[in-house]
């Protein structure tokens, strides 16, 4: 059976969702996520004209989720918590 275009549509995503993205997303995820289509995603980010800061991969993009929360209105903590048996990784 043949994929048609409906069939690769990909809804925007819920609040669920969102809080359960890794640090870093590829610019389709971060597309998805701010209810952009593959085309205006794509465009915005070759123009310089992305809604929130683009890093560079390689030829790909990648997002940081937070800066996607930030601009969908979600409170981001300042700190994040660390337990105590990861602190000395993190320091």
């Amino acid at each position: 059976m043949a994929s048609t275009a409906s069939d690769q549509f990909h809804p925007a995503m819920t609040i669920a969702e969102l809080i359960n993205l890794p640090a870093c997303v590829t610019l389709a995820t971060a597309n998805r996520a701010l209810g952009l289509g593959r085309t205006a995603g794509y465009g915005l980010a070759k123009s310089g004209q992305y809604p929130v800061p683009l890093i560079r991969a390689g030829r790909g993009y990648r997002v940081s989720s937070i800066e996607v929360a930030k601009i969908l209105g979600l409170t981001v903590p300042d700190q994040v918590d660390v337990p105590a048996n990861l602190r000395a990784i993190a320091a």
